[in-house]
């Protein structure tokens, strides 16, 4: 046990493998048993849903990305890079190009760049001293250990411009438009109302949203006679209906019709980039609410244990992430996928900076405290092994968001 915890102890502070088995050959068995398992897997979502899959590949993709965040800087400002590896768990396939083992683990969870020298638990040789993490400047350390959730951020925005400079962002399309036949003997079915009409006027007033004809009918009593101008085939047409009381207030006017006014509008470029840049701010804003909400233990607990959990607080995995993208992708199409990634790729990279290890957020936290702490020229090191409980627990809280999420997504399906 103790063996086990000292192992864990140098992975929470080095932020990956802290072996010096770097260069050893995977197992032929494993190689082959977990290349089978994961292609089976990959293969069991395209045929569930081919949406699903292409969600699931988009997200592997920002894993990646996010490391290749942290690699280029690292390489860049002269810190040594030991291991690029995707997954984690038993080693699949492994290669070692320039001094750096790149490689495939058997569980897609996540993703890993090892770093030498990455606090003061963390040994490394002391001919890599001078490029060790902790040997930096704080800025240099800074743009490396924050460069994952700066390339998930850069990702969104990439995403958001595209699906809006190409096929428009969802939003009030300035018409409104019946999506459902009218309700059996409802004044709206009787005055010939039909699915697919744009409802342009309702008793003279112009409505160009839902909400418009909402209230153009709540401002009415039940008996008023109005007049309706729908657009048809192009045609303009007017139809007269006598409104009813409405079945849940007798009080207000009902006419029994669904509508709905969003759709994705065309945008030029310029529009396209202030959108892309003011919805992930929105996105990143409610993301960090959500950190506080999803890593409550209490919110954990309730969502399990509720009958039904929250939609808009429970915990949730890859999995049931993946169910969601499965059914926007049906309802959607492909700039539904782009979107649902869009938005998973800000929270990702809100979360990752949660300011405790393990997150990236925790090292800067500790690159930050250790830069305030330095005087001249004397250099402060924080005492790692005072923060390993606190990741310990950390740890422990993240076991259990997941496999109550992995709960809640087996037993209650997002999709």
């Amino acid at each position: 046990m103790n063996s086990f915890y000292n192992k864990f102890r140098r992975e929470i502070a080095a932020g990956g493998d802290a072996s010096n088995e770097a260069k050893q050959k995977s197992a032929q068995g494993t190689t082959i048993l977990g290349g089978a398992i994961l292609l089976a897997l990959m293969a069991y979502l395209g045929f569930r849903n081919i949406w699903t899959l292409l969600f699931v590949v988009g997200i592997l993709i920002s894993v990646f990305l996010h490391e290749m965040g942290h690699f280029m800087t690292a390489k860049w400002t002269g810190m040594k890079v030991t291991q690029f590896y995707m997954g984690f768990g038993p080693k699949i396939w492994s290669t070692v190009r320039n001094g750096v083992e790149f490689g495939l683990r058997l569980l897609p969870l996540g993703a890993y760049v090892r770093i030498v020298g990455m606090n003061n638990l963390d040994d490394c040789d002391p001919a890599d001293e001078s490029r060790s993490y902790r040997a930096q400047s704080y800025p240099k350390r800074m743009l490396v250990i924050t460069a994952g959730s700066v390339m998930h951020l850069l990702i969104a925005l990439s995403l958001l411009f595209g699906v809006y400079a190409l096929a428009g962002r969802y939003a009030e399309s300035g018409s409104v438009k019946v999506i459902d036949a009218p309700v059996a003997e409802s004044p709206a079915q009787m005055a010939g109302v039909r699915v697919d009409d744009v409802v342009e006027s309702f008793d003279g007033q112009a409505v160009s949203t839902r909400q418009d004809l909402v209230d153009a009918i709540v401002s009415h009593r039940p008996g008023d006679v109005v007049d309706i101008v729908v657009s048809r085939d192009g045609q303009q047409v007017v139809l007269t209906a006598t409104l009813a009381a409405n079945p849940a207030d007798n009080s207000i006017a009902y006419l029994g019709v669904s509508s709905w006014s969003r759709d994705y509008v065309q945008l030029n470029p310029f529009r396209a980039i202030r959108y892309s840049v003011t919805d992930s701010l929105t996105t990143a804003r409610l993301s960090i609410r959500g950190v506080f909400t999803i890593l409550n233990p209490r919110n954990i607990v309730h969502n399990v244990t509720a009958p039904v959990a929250d939609p808009s607080t429970r915990p949730s995995t890859v999995v049931g992430v993946s169910q969601l993208g499965g059914e926007i992708g049906r309802q959607e199409g492909f700039k539904g996928i782009l979107m649902l990634l869009a938005g998973v790729n800000v929270f990702i990279g809100i979360f990752n900076m949660f300011p405790l290890l393990p997150f990236d957020g925790g090292h800067a936290a500790i690159a930050t405290y250790e830069r305030i702490r330095s005087r001249g020229s004397r250099v402060y090191r924080a005492d790692v092994a005072k923060m390993v409980p606190i990741a310990t627990a950390v740890v422990g809280l993240l076991l259990l968001m997941m496999f109550a999420g992995l709960y809640l997504d087996l037993t209650q399906p997002l999709g």
